[in-house]
């Protein structure tokens, strides 16, 4: 099987395109895992971008989405991804600016949090953010892109059975995630998850001490992901392998130890 190995732009903490390709080479890697948002927004231009990126390989985008609070697991739920009302507009807008970026750059992939979706198939809630996912993917579909939803923030069952209704939509898998939202063992949920993954996040997580509370993001190797399983589950599944880091105050040093990983483990 084709596999790249890349890691996630924003992990690197670029200050500018410059900044980005300069920490991608000195990481060892040759491939990126590409935040469209600033370059969407303008804080980044599209070709000084592009010429900064030059020789380094854009496996997929990212997508953010706005007014997102990450201070608590409740405050998260309430103002993660698509669901909230109040940035409903700013994030269908942002999708189709995203969209035809993302075209422009010859990406075919582009991944991002949808927010908590409701597991009752009764919620109302759940049906209109089904009906909002749906008008995202189908942005992204008329430009020849695939989307995929990062794992998390509901359990694998309830993911799978959104997907269910947004045929068309991938997983973006993180197992540090599973763990960081209280979500179920990671590797279990590969193995339910298996036919919809597009892409993994490579990432680690220690649970947390308390219901309620968020788990801990740790360097790759030392939380929860049981590693030699998360591999043998994930080999004969297609997608790239990506590292992010969204912690820690030595990122360069820490996504090298991921990539040491994988490629032990490969």
């Amino acid at each position: 099987m084709s596999r790249r190995l890349g890691v996630c732009s924003w992990s690197l903490q670029p200050t500018s395109p410059q900044s980005l390709a300069k920490k991608v080479l000195v990481s060892g890697f040759t491939g990126i895992q590409l935040a469209l948002d600033p370059i969407r927004s303008g804080a980044w231009t599209e070709s000084e971008t592009r010429s900064a990126l030059e020789g380094i390989d854009i496996l997929s985008g990212m997508m953010g989405t706005k007014g997102e609070d990450y201070s608590t697991l409740d405050s998260i739920r309430r103002t993660g991804g698509i669901r909230p009302d109040s940035t409903w507009p700013d994030n269908l807008a942002a999708a189709k600016g995203n969209a035809a970026l993302a075209k422009r750059l010859g990406i075919s992939l582009v991944t991002f949090h949808a927010g908590f979706l409701p597991h009752d198939q009764r919620d109302p809630e759940r049906t209109r953010m089904i009906g909002r996912l749906r008008e995202v993917a189908d942005i992204f579909g008329q430009s020849g892109i695939r989307i995929a939803f990062e794992t998390g923030q509901e359990s694998a069952d309830t993911l799978l059975d959104v997907l269910a209704e947004l045929p068309q939509v991938g997983v973006n898998f993180d197992p540090a995630n599973m763990i960081l939202y209280g979500m179920g063992d990671p590797v279990e949920a590969i193995n339910k998850l298996a036919p919809r993954i597009v892409q993994f996040h490579i990432k680690d997580a220690l649970p947390a001490k308390k219901p309620g509370e968020w788990g801990q993001e740790v360097t790759v190797g030392t939380g929860g992901v049981r590693w030699a399983e998360f591999f043998k589950a994930a080999a004969t599944i297609p997608g790239d392998f990506v590292i992010e880091r969204e912690a820690g105050d030595d990122r360069i040093t820490d996504v090298v130890a991921a990539r040491t990983l994988v490629e032990r483990h490969l």
